[in-house]
């Protein structure tokens, strides 16, 4: 049994935590690959939101065993939190959660760092949410990180106190004020409770739960074009948020790797800084940013909002060898005359039909122009139903990347999608 991948194709916030809520219950797995409490994964149901920013998101289905993999960077006052808040809704997450012993943990003087970086960029600052990621994932390939297995090391505060005293020379010679005693009495707190879940050699239970023919759905967090590697960077994450980031982030060799699903929204986001070349700085961005609620639902910032990027999707595709596309947030373009999508790049007046090397040049994006379907599709249920002018988006989006639209999100509740298979 291979694993199936679920991953966004845009610059996050494509509304993977409730696809993945929606398909849980096909799996019995679902593992987390990569990335940390940067990822904000809502899901909305029986009148409640609930965001996820380091637990997988099928910890909701009580049949469901959520594996956090080794390319995860874990906050322990963060993970605290979390499970404290789910903990009413999901009785079972002691048992059905597991930890992998290679997960990389975020120190209190991860975030001090992240913080003393950014401030030292000033105007070139790449927008991070401050939760210590980069600065993590840097001691993990300096090979300096501690890791989750760490915590049950008899020299676990000596390897803490090493660490620690490494950052403290970095802020101090950066001459960056900062108070540490606080929250490391908080993070030695919730190393306990960390200490309370299975701690797993997760490569191993992975490969052998694939052995036994378990499905399992591993999860990605932030987009595509925020890939260390295939991203806009250096405006990037820290971490390979791509297909090949589950093989990396789980243990599992390419061959394992089944079917491939694209989020992507009907439209574009972006939080923090970057090159966006959709992005509309006008009355229909905020439209999209006000009907979509497009605030970062880890950092709380106002998303910036565009037209959907078909050439930064088709790329996206490419690289992830995406099987299935889901189409998220149509409901958004329900109130649109007409609607946009790029279809390639005019750079110094030379036509681009593909990603170039900088994202940063001046970019005037070239639209293909749809009408739009003004009609409420929250209550669709099924393909008949949608409208027209939808299907016709879709068609076009379908033939340009090539790949089938396999569900549209209609609506924020976990119920509110349209399976088009």
């Amino acid at each position: 049994m291979n694993v199936d991948v679920l991953l966004g194709l845009q610059w996050g916030d494509e509304g993977k935590g409730k696809v993945v809520d929606v398909l849980a219950p096909d799996y019995q797995i679902i593992a987390r690959f990569q990335g940390g409490p940067n990822a904000g994964h809502t899901l909305e149901f029986e009148g409640r939101k609930h965001v996820l920013h380091i637990i997988p998101s099928g910890v909701f289905r009580n049949d469901c065993v959520n594996i956090i993999g080794n390319g995860v960077v874990i906050d322990p006052i963060i993970f605290e939190k979390e499970i404290i808040g789910l903990t009413p809704y999901c009785p079972n997450i002691f048992k059905n959660l597991i930890i992998s012993k290679r997960a990389q943990l975020i120190l209190p003087s991860h975030r001090l760092l992240d913080a003393a970086y950014e401030a030292e960029k000033g105007c070139a600052k790449i927008g991070s949410t401050l939760k210590g990621i980069g600065p993590t994932y840097t001691d993990k390939i300096s090979r300096n990180g501690l890791r989750v297995g760490d915590i049950l090391s008899p020299d676990f505060h000596k390897k803490y106190t090493e660490l620690k005293e490494k950052h403290i020379q970095i802020l101090n010679m950066l001459k960056f004020e900062y108070k540490l005693e606080e929250e490391e009495n908080k993070w030695f707190n919730s190393i306990e409770l960390i200490k309370k879940f299975s701690l797993i050699d997760s490569e191993i239970e992975v490969n052998n739960l694939i052995s036994k023919e378990k499905k399992i759905l591993a999860e990605g967090a932030q987009g595509t074009m925020l890939d260390i590697d295939f991203g806009s960077y250096p405006f990037v994450t820290s971490s390979n948020t791509v297909c090949a980031g589950a093989c990396t982030g789980l243990g599992i060799a390419p061959s394992k790797i089944g079917e491939v699903y694209g989020l992507f929204k009907a439209y574009c986001t972006r939080v923090g800084s970057g090159p966006f070349p959709t992005e509309l700085n006008d009355a229909s961005g905020e439209q999209l940013r006000k009907t979509g609620n497009e605030f970062g639902s880890t950092t709380g910032r106002p998303r910036r909002c565009g037209w959907v990027d078909l050439v930064a999707l088709k790329y996206s595709v490419m690289i992830n060898g995406v099987t299935g596309l889901i189409m998220t947030k149509a409901d958004v373009l329900n109130e649109f005359d007409e609607i946009n999508a790029a279809v390639s790049y005019s750079i110094n007046g030379e036509i681009f039909e593909n990603i170039p090397y900088d994202l940063s040049q001046n970019i005037i994006p070239q639209y293909k122009i749809f009408k739009g379907w003004k009609t409420d599709i929250s209550k669709t249920t099924s393909k008949s139903e949608l409208p027209l002018e939808l299907k016709e988006y879709i068609k076009f989006i379908e033939n340009f990347v090539k790949v089938p639209v396999i569900m549209v999100s209609v609506g924020p509740d976990r119920k509110a999608i349209v399976d088009l298979r």
